[in-house]
């Protein structure tokens, strides 16, 4: 207890002094806010607020009035996390951090610009943002621990429902529900050796130095978000591969090398090491894709039309036809696709493929599309599709009839801000906390941090 005293006297000694960094190129520090014995930084907030720009996070106010409540907020929850010995894997935070600074490379075009972008060796800005995944999953971690009770019932759902404005009632966008009916026409075997035949050209060009495979990936790779970038797919972890891909991967010790020919569901590849750190590795790769013979996608629509007709004149239902068709998930649903996003049937226009969105946007409840080729994006390979419009609901101000899976998550939303909105209130009444003179003056989006 003496030394934990002891530490924030020394803290609020500091307090509203100003003293020299060696950390931040001579310029003049303070200390803007305190948080229990927690110091928050001026450098702390100009570089949140930095990340808060280069993401795009809106900031309502005064930035520097929003952004180090933010930051004492987050240090409270960071408290808790210390009480509840919550802590993050390494490996996923090593994860995200090499996933952000490859993004930061892809936008800003290089290492040199990231550098100059945050003013900061890359070396240094990813032990940051370390420090801020971390912070963030911990904090994640005690709000989901906080509000993992919440359930709701159908009577609690009412009347959170009956209690909302009329003119805060949401608005649902027009919404279908579709059956779908798939034919894939199997890829030939001469587009499959064709396909083999230019990858094992690609090696031996690299092998021989007379080409860059970066250069080849650019020029000819058909995986589009890693083509610009030479093939590069950046550090990643074995489970961010399928298994194809990730038992070759991981399995290459010399850059200069190019791996065997790996077939997954995406096409064939050829991979080659750049780099390994720990138990992540960065690749490139080339993808080629063998097509479907344009002759078999012929012929598959055509039988694909003569069961359209065949529907039509009632032989058989659609739903009898979807037996036939090859993709399981909705073959044994009754070819009723299914909203990822949400686990219902009912799709946004937006949400559904862009082939079936074209077809269904003038169709009526109960009509069957014409057949028509798609990209399956399961495998990435041509199919040829036919769908059948179930339901249209129009646009409309939700109800608890036709929404309560809307309104149920609402409800549960609603909750869980109520829930983290006590125990906040809770933790700045009971913690000690001081705002400098100059960083005061503020319409805080919470009560009671001045006291």
């Amino acid at each position: 207890m003496k030394i934990k005293s002891i530490i924030l006297l020394g803290i609020l000694l500091l307090s509203g002094a100003v003293y020299v960094s060696a950390n931040t190129d001579n310029v003049a520090e303070e200390v803007a806010w305190v948080v229990g014995d927690q110091p928050i930084w001026k450098s702390e907030i100009e570089e949140a607020y930095q990340n808060m720009r280069y993401e795009g996070v809106p900031v309502a106010g005064d930035p520097y009035c929003v952004v180090p409540e933010q930051l004492a907020i987050e240090k409270l929850y960071l408290h808790q996390a210390e009480m509840d010995t919550i802590e993050i894997p390494d490996a996923m935070v090593f994860q995200n951090v090499e996933q952000m600074l490859n993004g930061y490379i892809m936008n800003l075009g290089s290492k040199e610009k990231v550098e100059q972008y945050f003013n900061k060796s890359i070396p240094a800005l990813r032990e940051s943002l370390r420090e801020m995944v971390r912070n963030r999953g911990r904090v994640q971690e005690v709000q989901r621990n906080l509000t993992k009770d919440v359930k709701a019932t159908p009577a609690a759902v009412r009347r959170f429902f009956e209690k909302i404005p009329t003119d805060s009632v949401p608005w649902v966008p027009l919404q279908v529900e579709t059956q779908i009916l798939t034919v894939a026409p199997a890829v030939p075997r001469e587009a499959v050796e064709d396909v083999k035949a230019r990858l094992r050209n690609f090696t031996e060009q690299v092998n021989k130095g007379e080409s860059q495979f970066s250069t080849l990936a650019i020029l000819y790779s058909e995986d589009p978000g890693s083509a610009a970038r030479g093939g590069e797919l950046g550090f990643s972890g074995r489970a961010e591969f399928v298994p194809e891909f990730s038992a070759v991967a991981f399995n290459l010790n010399d850059p200069k090398k190019v791996s065997k020919i790996v077939e997954t569901q995406y096409g064939f590849h050829i991979i080659q090491l750049i780099e390994k750190r720990g138990d992540r590795i960065n690749v490139r790769h080339i993808l080629l894709k063998p097509k479907v013979a344009e002759k078999d996608l012929t012929e598959a629509v055509n039988r694909m039309d003569s069961l359209r007709s065949d529907i039509l004149d009632k032989k058989f239902t659609f739903e009898d036809a979807v037996f036939f068709s090859q993709d399981k998930t909705t073959r044994n649903n009754k070819g009723h696709m299914v909203n990822e996003n949400t686990g219902s049937t009912r799709f946004q226009m937006s949400e559904l493929p862009q082939e079936v969105a074209k077809h269904v946007a003038d169709m009526e409840p109960g009509d069957i599309s014409e057949p028509f080729i798609m990209t399956d994006p399961k495998t990435n390979h041509e199919i040829v599709a036919m769908v059948k419009l179930t339901s249209r609901i129009p646009g409309h101000k939700a109800n608890i009839s036709d929404d309560f899976q809307l309104v149920k998550s609402m409800y549960e939303n609603s909750r869980r801000q109520e829930i983290l909105d006590d125990w906040l209130a809770n933790k700045i009444k009971n913690t000690y906390i001081r705002i400098e003179d100059g960083w005061r003056n503020c319409d805080f989006k919470n009560k009671g941090w001045i006291k």
